[in-house]
Parts: structure tokens; C-alpha cells; sequence
């Protein structure tokens, strides 16, 4: 693609984030937002000088100037609102989940063959400073080989909106599932769910889930297990989108809130003793626990897009400071990652890193959990997208 691409943006309560993202992006012409209360997208305009307030989905897409739109909209809509946005001809970027049915997946993936656009499910867990510096770990050999992978989302959902009243903890399990899908470098292939604990009557007749804390235990292709575990309600917990990741070499281990820094244990000497060297004095391995500075990767962004990863506190002379000092714009860095990524699979013409196959496979690993859960924890393949 030549020149920039046009972009709307519908939902301004957490998308209102992303948008001086794209009004900065050198690739970006932000041709208008959209919400569905109106004053809020008068604020927005006027703050950010946008022209064109559109008034609903509907018209944007019908506007056939425009070239992509980020959804930021309630869960629900996804499926409904990613197909329209795909069959109007129109790149489409959609918050997570993707869709909170397996059919709801399967009609955004044929929708995308069909209509040859780009799609790309926004999950902020896979372009956080521990995502990427975990990556690095991987890749450069220094975890060893990856024995185990845990994730976690703790968050109490008390007072939102009322589509999230009672919601099957699994349907929103994408932050504690997409760490380790990515990290373990195959897809998820059978899930185990549990579901625990009780919630008021109240908030079980929206969706009929009796759990306000699921886990699965999720079977990978190529032989690795992992388990997330996801809490929404009447649970006493502090909020952590936590990632562990336990390597035959060193273990990634997030800290206790979400705020809190990682820790990282190096194993500091490999091998076994001979059996005639054996004694109780050397049983088991020296470990070397370290608290974890994160470095902030705003190199792999365009230079205007580098304040976003740490919020309004960014110095260009000293850019690594301000992950330490908990400053970290939009879930530890990743909203500028994540739109760079959409636009550049625009501008490239290539599939986006979370497609519609990873954000499917992630997706559909949550759908099933609780649908394992709920049958009492049979085991359910995933389906192959």
C-alpha cells in the first residue's frame, strides 16, 4: 500500500487510548472516531482536533474513503461488528476476545478469506515489556527448554458494564492464555477446565455460569502443558495479568501485583554428580533469584510513537527508566506495539503477528475451557482453525 491508511476508531471508553497513537503514527490518517455516547466523542474530537465524528457503525462502513477500523467495543458485538467492518471491504483491528463463540470464530476467518482483509485481535499480553523481554530470553537459549508455562488474569469486575455481569471467566482468558501460546511456539491443542467457587444468584441469570474463578490446563502440539487461571468475581485477589514461564536453565516468575517487577531464576550450575560423589550436602541445584529491571523495547517503534510505551513521563535521553518507575502507558507498554503491528501488515501486505489463526486458536481455547468446566472437566479438543 502506498500513501497512509485511513482509519476509524469506534469505542473511546478504553479505545480513547489508541487514538493520539494513530494521530502520531507516520503511516496514519485518522479519519474519524465513533462512540455510542455522543458527548464522549465531542470530547474527543475537540481534544484531539479529529474532523468527522461519525455516528454509528453503520456509516463508517459505508464511508468507502476508509481503509481500516479498530474496534474497541462490548465483547459481545465482536464477532457481528468484525464481519461487517471485513465485508465492507475494510481492514479490521478488534480488541479481545475475539469472539465468545467457536462459530463466531469460524464466520471472522471465513469472512477474512473471503474478503481478503486483514485482521488482527489486539491482546496487549503478547507486546508487554515482560512479554518481549521473556521472548528474547527464548529465543536467545537462556531459558533452556520450556518445562512448564502458567498464566493468570486476577480481576474483579464488580460495577462494569452489564454484559460483563456473571461472564464465563474462560470467554475473557486471552491476557493469561496468549502469553503462553506464544511462548510456546505451538498451537493449543486440547483444554482441561475447572470451574470454583460460588457467586450470588444475581450473577449467575445472565450467562448461567455458576464460577467466579476458572483454570484449564492447556495441551500443546508439540508436547508442552500449561495452565491459566482467570477470576472476575468475589474473589479477594490484587489485579496481576501475571506470566510464568519455568525453563530447564532460568524461570520468568511476574510479580505478586501487576505492578510489582518479575522475578528471574538462573540456574548457576548444570549437570549431575557422578554417583560416587553423591551426598546429602549436595542435593538438588544452586539457584540465583533476581529482581527484575525490565528494559523498555521503544526501538522497534517509529521515534513518535516511543513516548506511548511509558506515558507522558518518557525522556528520549533516558528511555529505560521509566518501566522500572511503574510509568508504563497502556498495559506495560503495548498499545503503540500493537497498533505499529496493524499497520505495518496493512502497509506490507502481510498477515498481522496475532491473525485471525493465533487469535482464533487463543480464543477458542477459553470457549472450551469453560465449556470443559461446565461439563464437569472432560477433556475438549480445540478446533483447528
Amino acid at each position: 500500500m502506498t500513501g497512509k491508511v485511513r482509519i476509524a476508531l469506534v469505542g473511546l471508553g478504553f479505545g480513547g487510548a489508541f487514538l493520539p497513537i494513530y494521530q502520531e503514527h507516520p503511516d496514519v490518517e485518522v479519519a474519524g472516531i465513533c462512540d455510542s455516547n455522543q458527548e464522549v466523542a465531542k470530547i474527543f474530537a475537540e481534544k484531539y482536533q479529529v474532523k468527522r465524528i461519525y455516528q454509528n457503525l453503520e456509516e463508517i462502513l459505508k464511508d468507502d474513503e476508509l481503509d481500516a477500523v479498530h474496534l474497541v467495543t462490548p465483547l459481545d458485538q465482536h464477532e457481528e461488528q468484525t464481519v461487517a467492518v471485513l465485508e465492507a471491504g475494510k481492514h479490521c483491528a478488534c480488541t479481545v476476545p475475539m469472539a465468545v463463540t467457536l462459530e463466531g470464530i469460524r464466520n471472522i476467518i471465513k469472512a477474512v478469506r473471503t474478503y481478503g482483509k486483514k485482521y488482527m485481535m489486539m491482546e496487549t499480553a503478547l507486546y508487554t515489556y515482560h512479554y518481549m523481554y521473556a521472548k528474547e530470553l527464548l529465543d536467545a537459549g537462556k531459558l533452556g527448554r520450556i518445562q512448564f508455562l502458567r498464566g493468570s488474569h486476577y480481576q474483579d469486575m464488580t460495577n462494569w458494564p452489564e454484559y460483563w455481569r456473571g461472564l464465563p471467566p474462560m470467554w475473557y482468558g486471552t491476557h493469561a492464555i496468549s502469553p503462553l501460546a506464544g511462548l510456546s511456539g505451538a498451537r493449543i491443542r486440547s483444554v482441561y477446565g475447572v470451574g470454583s467457587g460460588t457467586m450470588e444468584p444475581w450473577l449467575v441469570e445472565n450467562y448461567g455460569n455458576p464460577y467466579p474463578v476458572e483454570s484449564v490446563l492447556l495441551s500443546f502440539e508439540n508436547g508442552i502443558k500449561g495452565e491459566a487461571t482467570r477470576s472476575l468475581f468475589e474473589t479477594a485477589r490484587a489485579y496481576q495479568e501475571g506470566m510464568f514461564i519455568y525453563g530447564s536453565k532460568a524461570s520468568f516468575e511476574w510479580g505478586f501485583r501487576d505492578e510489582d517487577p518479575p522475578y528471574l531464576t538462573i540456574l548457576k550450575k548444570e549437570g549431575y554428580l557422578p554417583l560416587n560423589e553423591l551426598s546429602d550436602a549436595k542435593r538438588g541445584k544452586e539457584m540465583q533469584v533476581t529482581k527484575l529491571r525490565l528494559p523498555n523495547r521503544y526501538e522497534k517503534l517509529p521515534e513518535k510513537l516511543r513516548k506511548f510505551t511509558v506515558g507522558g513521563k518518557f525522556d528520549p535521553l533516558n528511555p529505560q527508566r521509566s518501566p522500572e518507575e511503574g510509568a508504563g502507558a497502556g498495559h506495560h507498554g503495548s498499545h503503540p506495539h500493537l497498533v505499529h503491528e496493524f499497520v505495518r501488515s496493512i502497509m506490507e501486505d502481510r498477515k498481522p503477528q496475532i491473525d485471525e489463526i493465533l487469535g482464533g486458536n487463543i480464543t477458542a481455547a477459553g470457549i472450551c475451557a469453560h465449556q470443559s468446566a461446565m461439563e464437569g472437566g472432560v477433556v475438549i479438543e480445540v478446533p483447528e482453525f
